[in-house]
C-alpha cells in the first residue's frame, strides 16, 4: 500500500466549487446552462488541455457503451469529455475528496451524471471487480505514485483481458 495522505494533501483545496460558480457566472452563465466546453479551460488542467484530452483519448480506441476507468480523475474534466464524446460510462477515482465532491457538481451541472461516477478512491485499491472495465486511462497521475509495477498490476486486475490502458505523462 502506498502512503497516499502527503498527495491528497498536497492537491487538497478549498472553495474549488465555489470558484467554478463564480467563473461561470462570469461567463454570463448558471449551473443550469454550463456546458464541458465552457468549462473545459479549467476543468482540464493538464498540458494541452482539451486538444490533448482528444489527441489522447481518440488513442485509446474509445467505443460506445464501453465501461471506462479514469485513474487520478481530479476534477473530472476527461471522465465527462469521454463520456459526452464517445458515449462511454467512466468511473473515476483520485485521492482528493475536494476534487471529487467539486466534480461530482460539475458532472451533474453537465447532466452526465448518469455516465459519470467519480469517487474518493486510492489507485492502488481499486474498489472494483477484475475484469470490470472495457478501458481505462491516467493523465498526469504517475508522477505521484512510485510502485508503478503495483499500480499497473492493480489497473490490469480491474481491466478486462486485452483491454487498453492509455498512459499520458510528462
Amino acid at each position: 500500500m502506498t502512503n497516499t495522505g502527503p498527495v491528497a494533501t498536497h492537491y487538497e483545496r478549498e472553495g474549488l466549487l465555489a470558484a467554478f460558480e463564480a467563473g461561470v457566472a462570469a461567463l454570463g452563465k448558471s449551473p443550469a446552462s454550463v456546458s464541458i466546453d465552457d468549462l473545459a479551460p479549467a476543468d482540464e488542467f493538464h498540458i494541452g488541455g482539451r486538444e490533448a484530452s482528444v489527441e489522447f483519448l481518440d488513442q485509446v480506441g474509445l467505443a460506445a457503451g464501453q465501461r471506462v476507468l479514469d485513474v487520478g480523475c481530479g476534477l473530472g474534466g476527461p471522465a465527462r469529455f469521454a463520456a459526452d464524446r464517445y458515449r462511454v460510462r467512466v468511473s473515476g477515482v483520485d485521492l482528493t475528496p475536494a476534487y471529487v465532491e467539486a466534480g461530482k457538481a460539475l458532472t451533474r451541472w453537465t447532466a452526465l451524471d448518469g455516465a459519470v461516477d467519480l469517487r474518493v478512491a486510492d489507485a492502488m485499491s481499486l474498489p472494483f471487480d477484475d475484469g470490470s472495465f472495457d478501458a481505462a486511462y491516467m493523465i498526469h497521475v504517475g508522477m505521484n505514485i512510485a510502485d508503478k509495477g503495483a499500480l499497473f498490476g492493480e489497473v490490469a486486475r480491474v481491466l478486462r483481458p486485452d483491454a487498453p490502458f492509455g498512459i499520458y505523462e510528462m
